[in-house]
Parts: structure tokens; sequence; C-alpha cells
């Protein structure tokens, strides 16, 4: 889908509120429909929300162009024509760069993950990806914290990794629910275009899982239960690889026990969503309090 016309930038709005964004530059680049996954698992699961934003749909950290968040604007736009887009980077030259492209319903600001929201605004969804993967684990559930003041009621924080394309990503869903932040999935995709292993997508993992994935811990068991399935689906239908991917994760949930959810809106797209991690992964999702 082509990118949202760029037009004069807004006016006539006041400025955020004045704040040192909290944060550090991304490396800052990004191949085009990079992020397209997760406009489709919003989409797919998230529709109704979509279609009645209370807020502002935050693209944090969007790298050297305002890419990324103008491909958003266009197809989340298909499905709610009066939705805002706001592009956040910490890099004042970025920021910059973007604001030829704003316009009534598209903005540009200079921030970090203390959001910089004028008065009365809150976000109804923050994608935050190929972001805190730069970051110490320490700083982790900090920034995810953070981030989590700014949403409306039910808003929804999307955090993970990627690889350069977008054909392997691995990104957590939160979702705001009264002053708490709660872990709403943790949601494997891949492009299924040709051979797919599953342990492929280890080295997409988000920053609270990529450390914990040692040999003979429960996200590497984890793995090598995916793969085992994959193969058993592999020989029932080869050169298939959606009904693969479709087979090997139903064999997750029946015969390893895993939580998936087996919606095949979902899975014939190549999304795997856990609604759970693994029983006895160190960093299962809390709540974290929100002020």
């Amino acid at each position: 889908m082509p990118p949202v016309k760029a037009s004069s930038p807004a006016s006539g709005r006041s400025s955020p509120r004045s704040k040192k964004p909290l944060g550090q530059p991304t490396r800052g680049k990004t191949a085009p429909n990079r992020l397209r996954p997760t406009d489709t698992y919003l989409a797919l699961c998230h529709a109704g929300y979509l279609r009645q934003l209370p807020g502002l749909y935050v693209d944090l950290g969007y790298g050297e162009t305002a890419q990324t968040t103008l491909e958003t604007a266009a197809r989340l736009s298909a499905v709610n024509p009066e939705a805002r887009f706001l592009g956040v980077e910490i890099d004042p030259q970025r920021v910059a760069a973007g604001l030829p492209f704003s316009g009534p319903r598209i903005e540009f600001r200079l921030g970090g993950f203390n959001l910089p929201l004028h008065p009365g605004e809150c976000a109804a969804v923050i994608r935050a990806l190929n972001v805190l993967r730069q970051y110490p684990e320490s700083e982790y559930q900090p920034a995810v914290n953070q981030m989590a003041q700014s949403l409306c009621p039910d808003g929804i924080l999307l955090e993970g990794t990627s690889d350069p394309p977008g054909g392997r990503m691995v990104f957590n869903v939160y979702r705001r629910a009264g002053a708490e932040i709660r872990f709403d999935g943790l949601i494997f995709f891949v492009r299924l275009r040709g051979l797919f292993e599953p342990r492929a997508l280890q080295a997409v993992l988000p920053k609270n899982l990529i450390h914990h994935a040692e040999p003979g811990g429960e996200l590497d068991r984890f793995f090598g239960d995916w793969e085992a399935a994959w193969r058993r689906a592999y020989r029932r239908s080869p050169g298939d690889p959606r009904h693969q991917f479709q087979l090997a994760a139903l064999a997750l949930a029946t015969d390893f026990d895993y939580p998936v959810d087996r919606r095949s809106i979902l899975l014939k797209r190549g999304f795997l969503r856990l609604t759970g991690l693994p029983a006895g992964v160190p960093l299962q999702p809390a709540l974290f309090p929100v002020a």
C-alpha cells in the first residue's frame, strides 16, 4: 500500500510538556514494510479497537526515515479514517526529516520512552520494535513501565524485535488494565514463502527473553518441541509451508500442551500466539504497576 501523501506540517497546536527524552538513538535503518506484521496482527486481533481508537497510534523509535510511521498510517487509515498517528524519535535530525510529511492526522515529535504528548492526549497503541534490543536486560521492565504511563485505558503496547527485512519477528503484546500493564501474548511471526525452521526465530526474541534461551532451558525446550512438531508437519504436507505452520502450531497445543492461540485467522498468516510463556521461563511477564 502506498504511503500517506506528504502535506504541510500541522499548526496551531500547543507544544508537548517539555521533558528530557528517556532513551538512546537506535541504529535507525528500516526496510520497506519491515513492520507490516504488527499492523496485520492488530487488524486481525483488535479490529474493533482500531475502528474506534481512543488516542494516538505511536510509532516509537521509527528510525532514519519516517517510512514505518507513514506505512502504518496508510494501512490503518483504511480501518479508521479518523485515526491519528505520531512518530517519535530521540534524534532531532530524524524528527526534522519527518516533519515535511506531517499533516492533520500525522505528526512527528522529539521524545523517548516518556512520550512527548500534549495535555489530554494518550496513546491507544504504542509500537516499540527493534528499540529495546540494544539495552541491558535490567532496563527492560523500567522502559515498559515508562511507556505504559502514556497508554489510554485498554491501550496496547507492542514491543519486540525483527530481522532486517521483517520476515521473522517476535514481539510481546501488553495491554493496560486500570493501573496495571498486563501481558497479552508473545507473538511469533514468519513470512511463509519457503522452508521454515522454528529455531530461526530464536535470534529475534525480545530483550526480556533472548538471554534465557540457553541450551536445556525451558525456551530451548519450547523451540525443540516446535521443531519436532514442524518436522512431522513437513512430512505430512511437503511443499506447503502454510499448512506445515498450522499443523505444527496445533501439535504444540495438543501434543505438547503449550498455550497456543488456535485461531486459523492467525495461523494461516504465519502468526503463532502464546497466551502465556512456557512454564519455568525465568522472566514470566508480571503485572507492571502504572502510576
